[in-house]
């Protein structure tokens, strides 16, 4: 250990009585960082979490009785890097995003369950405003959707066109560059959801209402013309991740707006950091089923007009993504490491930590 500057003898007879052990977790560190803990034996493994604890220790004792900076910054930086060798994941790249996608992904979801719950409120709010307006008079329908948008399907449509509409392909070759059109657009609409919630949620709960208007309105023409059972077979296979997709994007958006309102001790500019780098996981993970919506939207819905082929995809579809975020890294919530019947549970580098 090199030390710089003036040393107290209190530091000098600290060191002395401890450095040994200090020395012994670096060797154990740099085994461990440099090719993973199934590189210690069986007795550095015993070894390793005791260790980690006394340095820990001792980080916290040459604090608390202020001694020379260059002893507390050396167990400082020791504490860090026996922490990433005990508590790091060492994976590949390939491994993280594995890891990201089938476990941290469903818990930060599940972790931000009251904002999933609120967003898809104000979406089927958006829905059943659209709904009952538009039954009351179908003017309003040009209100929610614009003729760009609707692309003659609007209450002047005869029924036979707007059923034809739901099975006749046309796309001519244009289906792949139809998907990414799709897969660019709802993305930016979902990011757009979680970007603004900075602003205390208000631009990302717009967006969602309005996007609940829109749904609203189409489901409302169709089902007036006795094409609502069509109408859900031809949008709930594409339907189910994307309109997912922009609800947990909301959510993520909800999570900063709370932050900003109720930033709790911290600081407004503190919480929201916070929180965007939970829910930054969320979004993650909504790009994939915006993808997945893009490519069934673009590819699969005008080419399979057999309506029991859609509802079965759309089955497979709410089956798997509801796998994914009930059940994904339920194996634990905590960083934990096991030797020899001790336990430690991760809470930081130069923290406390609890056997």
């Amino acid at each position: 250990m090199s030390q710089g500057g003036a040393q107290s003898p209190r530091s000098v007879a600290f060191r002395r009585e401890r450095e040994a052990e200090w020395t012994r977790l670096e060797e154990m560190v740099e085994i461990a960082l440099r090719g993973g803990l199934r590189k210690l034996d069986a007795w550095q493994l015993e070894e390793l979490p005791r260790l980690y604890r006394q340095v820990l220790s001792s980080l916290s004792v040459a604090r608390r009785t202020a001694m020379d900076r260059a002893l507390v910054a050396y167990l400082e930086a020791l504490a860090a890097r026996a922490y990433l060798a005990v508590y790091g994941t060492r994976k590949t790249r390939r491994g993280a995003l594995l890891e990201a996608f089938l476990h941290t992904f469903p818990r930060r979801f599940r972790a931000l369950g009251g904002e999933m719950l609120l967003s898809a409120g104000i979406v089927a709010l958006g829905a059943l405003v659209a709904y009952a307006l538009i039954s009351l008079d179908p003017g309003w329908y040009d209100t929610f959707i614009a003729p760009e948008l609707s692309q003659g399907r609007d209450p002047g449509a005869p029924t036979e066109a707007l059923r034809a509409a739901l099975y006749d392909g046309g796309m001519e070759g244009g289906e792949t560059l139809f998907a990414s059109f799709l897969f660019a657009h709802n993305a930016k609409i979902g990011m757009l959801c979680f970007a603004l919630g900075f602003a205390a949620g208000v631009p990302t709960a717009y967006l969602l209402f309005s996007n609940g208007l829109m749904l609203g309105a189409f489901v409302q023409l169709y089902a007036s013309r006795g094409l609502l059972f069509e109408l859900m077979g031809w949008m709930l296979p594409h339907g189910i991740p994307e309109i997912g997709a922009v609800i947990f994007c909301g959510a993520a958006g909800l999570h900063l707006g709370r932050a900003m309102i109720l930033p709790g001790q911290r600081s407004v500019a503190d919480a929201i950091g916070e929180a965007g780098r939970r829910a930054s996981i969320v979004v993650m993970g909504c790009v994939f089923l915006f993808a997945v919506a893009g490519v069934i939207e673009g590819i699969f819905r005008q080419s399979v007009t057999d309506d029991s082929i859609r509802y079965a995809l759309a089955l497979f579809n709410f089956t798997w993504l509801l796998a994914w975020i009930a059940l994904g890294g339920r194996d634990g919530s905590e960083a934990r490491l096991r030797f020899g019947g001790t336990r430690i549970k991760a809470r930081s580098a130069s923290g406390s930590e609890a056997a």
